[in-house]
């Protein structure tokens, strides 16, 4: 799947029957961004202006802007399959990041 990338904030779009658009809104933050088009074009200039407005207002109200997705991620699992995925890492010769995200990709 394509996501609608701009300065680092992602979309998620659906389709409204009702409204016969597009309608989307900026994913992986609390804040609630949305813009709609009725066109693939009109949707992308809705979604950058979106973003621009966003943190154009972030900053004039002097706050910091929400960011999707620092790019860590916790998780919790057992002792014992922590000790097995970091010794296959080891085997494989990577470090658990780099086999846990290996593994991820695959995955999708």
């Amino acid at each position: 799947m394509k996501t609608m990338q701009y300065k680092g904030y992602a979309a998620r779009i659906e389709y409204s029957d009702e409204d016969k658009c597009f309608v989307g809104h900026i994913a992986g933050i609390r804040d609630i961004i949305g813009f709609h088009g009725d066109r693939v074009d009109s949707l992308n200039a809705a979604f950058e202006e979106a973003v621009d407005e966003y943190l154009e207002t972030c900053e004039h109200e002097d706050i910091s802007p929400q960011r999707p997705f620092s790019g860590k991620i916790m998780l919790r699992l057992s002792p014992e399959l922590h000790a097995e995925i970091a010794m296959k890492a080891e085997a494989h010769g990577k470090s658990l990041n780099q086999w846990a995200t290996e593994a991820l990709v695959i995955a999708e």
